[in-house]
């Protein structure tokens, strides 16, 4: 690999602001998936002194067990799980000293299945995607098979460093729809969870995509915003606080965008560290249960949705690809063997984690998934 493919290390703003490394490289034991899920099916004892009903059994009693596809329809890439950011609530438990990283050979493995397939929708995501040494390349490719492009860009990736700052522009050469993660409206509580000086060098990136068009009406450049809570609470009503965020960043910064998407934060990696060392995982995940949506279980992201890990390996969404919880499909598991009739047919793998998609107006990597 030459110094251009190199992944960039040397990460400027916010970097330097903030001291909190991933689970792994504490050594947490949280690092390992089985212990997550140990944690989710049996309390955090491993005894069942704490336990839920078990979600499976949730589903069958509304006649949706085994839950099965309707149809993949969107091709979610993890790039990768290195980032500029260490987010307190990260469920990829993703940070500048992660090195796992998408290779050139599993994104030419990506590219030859959807151009056989008729999937129309790609949703690259990481980490920082922007942080693959391959990424724009893999981004143009993509679109070379007439296909959409989603780019999860954390805002801040492009104040990061000099090779980001053009970022907008590339964007918008190929008309990339853009999904970025703020907090809130305001600093303090988005620099509570991702770090001191994110929500400034946020508003600024912002700010750089609307002078090139993104967010503003008839350009047909999407920028859609994410907001996830910063404690152990639901998201409130998705519309509710899109006009919310709407006024207070147009008012403040002149910032425009097009959706927000409220998304239910998952009981796994850092978020389920948070939630174990506050002490609100049990009354969490009982608040998580007591908001079961039916309505939302038959909407789930997974059911439409194919997720494919850094190294390949596939899963039913990006909350199972953080537990290693792989597709059903016997030798079927890995872009190499990828066979779309059999992965329209499998049975999609669930866990007590579910409960967070399926809560209240549900949740998705689209926002919430009824009205």
């Amino acid at each position: 690999m030459n110094e251009e493919s190199k992944p960039c290390n040397m990460l400027s703003s916010p970097m330097g602001k903030w001291t909190l490394k991933s689970l792994k490289a504490q050594h947490n034991i949280l690092a390992n998936s089985n212990e997550q899920i140990a944690i989710l099916e049996h309390g955090v004892d491993h005894r069942d002194l704490f336990s839920l009903v078990p979600f499976q059994q949730k589903l069958d009693g509304i006649g949706l067990y085994p839950l099965a596809p309707t149809g993949i329809e969107i091709f979610q890439v993890n790039m990768g799980k290195m980032c500029n950011q260490v987010c307190k609530h990260c469920h990829v438990d993703a940070g500048p000293d992660r090195d796992e990283i998408m290779s050139l050979e599993t994104m030419q493995l990506c590219l030859d299945i959807l151009k056989n397939t008729p999937v129309k929708t790609v949703d690259l995501t990481g980490g920082a995607p922007e942080l693959n040494p391959h990424f724009r390349w893999f981004v143009e490719e993509i679109k070379k098979l007439d296909k959409h492009v989603i780019v999860r860009c954390n805002l801040t990736i492009i104040l990061a460093n000099k090779r980001f700052t053009d970022l907008p522009e590339f964007f918008r050469s190929n008309n990339v729809e853009v999904v970025s993660s703020l907090p809130f409206y305001t600093a303090d509580r988005t620099n509570r969870q991702r770090g001191e000086g994110v929500f400034e060098d946020s508003i600024k990136a912002l700010q750089m995509l609307n002078a090139v068009g993104y967010g503003k009406e008839d350009t047909g450049l999407v920028l859609n915003l994410v907001y996830n809570p910063a404690g152990a609470f639901l998201p409130p009503p998705q519309k509710m606080l899109e006009k919310e965020f709407k006024s207070e960043l147009m008012k403040n910064f002149g910032i425009l965008f097009n959706q927000l998407f409220t998304i239910t934060n998952m009981p796994i990696n850092r978020y389920l560290d948070y939630l174990l060392k506050s002490g609100n995982y049990e009354k969490y995940m009982e608040k998580l249960t007591a908001a079961f949506n039916p309505a939302a279980a038959k909407g789930v992201m997974c059911r439409n949705t194919i997720s494919v890990g850094w190294d390949g390996f596939l899963f039913d969404c990006d909350f199972n690809q953080m537990l290693d919880m792989k597709v059903s499909c016997k030798n079927n598991v890995h872009l190499k063997q990828f066979n779309m009739a059999l992965l329209n047919k499998r049975e999609i793998v669930v866990n007590q984690h579910c409960y967070g998609c399926t809560a209240g107006s549900g949740s998705s990597c689209g926002g919430t998934v009824t009205d």
